[in-house]
């Protein structure tokens, strides 16, 4: 496409589209088109001028080349990028704004003042209903303030303040109707457009592919662990699902052939064949607006805190009317109190900060599912650490196959990989990946699958029973034997190594000796914990002393866990919080979900399991642990913001109120202040809480 270069500085471009506007949909497109490129960081794209300004790393000409070859009609979005865009609800809002603004000049232009009284009276009786409804059911809220002011303005005669002080509740409205569905629809977008792979069900195989290539009518096969991730109709298979997301029900549902199952449940036992009923993400993306909109629990205690407290401020702002009233004999003093009422800040200025910062974590790949969580992150004094795939890097490296049995260590590998492929853990996912860089082949060549959490899987190949798990799954469990004649080779492998048992018909077979480096950041991420206020900082993990101890002592924990069950680190959690501490859990695998559930706050890798990110509270990016850490700082600079909004709310109304009394600002002049700091309050709650 065409283009002028309008300015530009190092690292930063702006150019013009060879179009005078663009529709919404044509932006987004190429917001998107650029914002995959990997030489652009960030961009913005401007629909009414055509304009989009592009933040890039490297090579300018690469920048320029891209945009010469974006066309759009050719570029592919997925579809819920564009149903679910914001840019079209801004326009919408925004069109709203100006339309009432036009209408209610044009009206005191235009319309003859008995006419306009008429309008007026006619219009009050919608906020008088509202008034009369509340009380109705004994309630004395802010909708009986605004009936009480209208009604003394209407009756009165004064058609002017009554027709002022509906003007403002409608643009206040409007204003705190977008500013809240801006931040949840924001919010909501970044939780239900994160594109996973799904085992697509094809002529009796199954074939990994992309969300996006999957179609309403296909059948698609969700192993234990894993997200379902669209609504279907479950065609083969039974197994316990878990719907606390969609429901809130901790309990898992039986689901049969028949029955219906939904995008963002969890498959926690056994497996199920779908027929997808919906490909698109717009179910998803609604009903996460719901929960985001329903969910009482998932609010913080402050947030809670100030709505009560809001709601409880009415009587006492209709007494102090009535006072006024009785003490001054002067009608337009006691309606300068009623002009003037805490509630609306402290409802709408709260919730806004909590989901802003919930965005604003959202962009460094944090996901939070509630303010709750932020309120506990900000609370907490203990955290507790799994190992593998946290502490250490998320994608552990096989480094030697040893064999037992005398098959060729390549054959064995093979056979690990087609066992682990289905269940995603970072050991797993290294068996997979070493295959994979060897071009080993490794088709379906077992029977059905069966997977024993944090122990390992069983299964049965070419009539013979095998599993691959743990020292304590294959020896213990199991009760599987060293080869005769093995035993000093075993008791002599690498003991630098995290290692996986295969074993077959009862007998090892081999030893997968795993390279699990600790991040480099972790010290210094847990140094910044410590910075930020926690006070105890555990590792707890299944790997044996030895692994334990090497990796506790290089990443300068508290306390450490060796030979662990998920029963035992959610045990701990229980009894950390027992002595009345406030703890987090940071894990990546499905044996981590207990501890994560138990936690105040549960924080689960990306790259880990998906039952594992779906009962987390929080989800951090793979890539480093100081996410962790910024999550911390987040969390602490929202408890400080939502403590300041409360005093400058409370401070910046009772002025008002003091000086409506004082007879120094009139009813509308009050309620204009009013409304003005609210939406000044909102848009300030809004604003990024850490410096970029």
């Amino acid at each position: 496409m065409k283009f002028i270069i309008k300015h530009e500085t190092k690292g930063r471009i702006r150019v013009h589209m060879a179009q005078k506007t663009m529709t919404c949909r044509q932006a987004d497109t190429l917001l998107y088109y650029l914002t995959k490129a990997s030489c652009v960081t960030k961009a913005k794209v401007y629909d009414r001028t055509g304009d989009a300004v592009i933040f890039y790393s490297g090579d300018r000409k690469e920048v320029l080349a891209l945009l010469k070859k974006f066309n759009c009609e050719n570029t592919e979005v997925p579809s819920e990028v564009l149903e679910n865009s914001g840019r079209e609800l801004n326009e919408a809002y925004k069109e709203k704004l100006i339309g009432k603004v036009l209408l209610r000049y044009a009206g005191k232009l235009f319309v003859p003042a008995p006419l306009r009284a008429i309008y007026i009276s006619l219009k009050s009786i919608k906020y008088l209903y509202k008034g009369v409804r509340c009380l109705c059911k004994r309630k004395i809220e802010v909708p009986v303030l605004d009936a009480t002011a209208i009604a003394v303005s209407v009756l009165r005669n004064d058609v002017d303040t009554a027709s002022s002080v509906m003007f403002l509740l409608g643009i206040g409205e409007l204003l705190e109707e977008w500013t809240h569905k801006k931040s949840v629809d924001d919010l909501a977008r970044t939780m239900s457009l994160n594109v996973s792979k799904v085992w697509l069900l094809r002529e009796d195989q199954e074939i990994l592919v992309p969300v996006s290539k999957v179609k309403a009518g296909d059948q698609v096969v969700i192993h234990m662990g894993n997200v379902i991730p669209f609504d279907g109709i479950v065609t083969e298979g039974e197994a316990m699902v878990n719907q606390a997301s969609l429901t809130g029900e901790s309990v898992p549902v039986r689901k049969v052939r028949e029955n219906a199952v939904y995008a963002g449940t969890v498959v926690e036992e056994g497996e199920l064949t779908i027929t997808v009923k919906q490909a698109g993400g717009s179910s998803r993306f609604e009903k996460i607006v719901t929960m985001i909109e329903e969910s009482e629990k998932l609010k913080s205690a402050l947030e809670s805190k100030a709505e009560h407290l809001a709601d409880r401020l009415v009587p006492y702002m209709l007494g102090g009317t009535a006072l006024t009233y009785l003490v001054t004999r002067n009608v337009t003093k006691a309606l300068s109190v009623l002009m003037v009422d805490f509630s609306c800040a402290l409802k709408l200025a709260m919730p806004i900060s909590v989901l802003s910062a919930i965005r604003e974590a959202s962009t460094y790949r944090i996901t939070v599912k509630g303010g709750k969580y932020l309120e506990a992150v900000a609370e907490a004094d203990t955290i507790v650490f799994d190992k593998t795939g946290t502490l250490t890097k998320a994608k552990p490296t096989v480094m030697e196959v040893i064999s037992f049995n005398e098959q060729d260590p390549d054959e064995l590998l093979r056979i690990a990989a087609c066992m682990e492929e289905h269940f995603p853990h970072s050991m797993a996912n290294a068996v997979v990946n070493a295959a994979k860089e060897k071009k080993l082949s490794h088709e379906e060549m077992h029977s059905k699958v069966e997977y024993a959490v944090a122990h390992g899987i069983s299964t049965t190949i070419e009539g013979k029973k095998a599993i691959i798990g743990s020292y304590h799954f294959v020896f213990e469990d199991e009760k599987c034997r060293i080869p005769e004649g093995m035993e000093e080779k075993f008791e002599n492998l690498p003991p630098e190594y995290s290692r996986l048992y295969l074993a077959i018909e009862g007998s090892l077979a081999a030893v997968i000796c795993i390279a699990d480096p600790l991040r480099e950041e972790a010290p210094d991420a847990l140094r910044m914990l410590r910075e930020a206020g926690i006070s105890k900082i555990v590792m707890m993990t299944g790997d044996s002393e030895q692994t334990a101890a090497s990796i506790a002592a290089k990443v300068g924990v508290d306390e450490y866990y060796s030979e662990v069950l998920p029963q035992d680190k959610a045990r701990f959690v229980e009894q950390e919080k027992a002595k009345g501490k406030k703890v987090i859990m940071v894990g990546d695998g499905i044996n981590d979900s207990p501890a994560l559930s138990a936690a105040d706050a549960g924080i689960a890798i990306s790259d880990g399991a998906e039952l594992a990110r779906e009962i987390a509270d929080i989800t951090i990016g793979a890539e480093e642990l100081y996410q962790i850490a910024v999550l911390k700082r987040l969390g602490d600079s929202l408890m400080k913001r939502i403590h300041k909004n409360y005093r400058v709310i409370v401070g910046f109304n009772s002025a008002l109120i003091f000086l409506g009394v004082g007879g120094i600002l009139q009813p509308t002049a009050s309620a204009l202040l009013h409304n003005t700091s609210t939406l000044a309050i909102s848009l300030k709650s809004m604003q990024n809480l850490l410096p970029r």
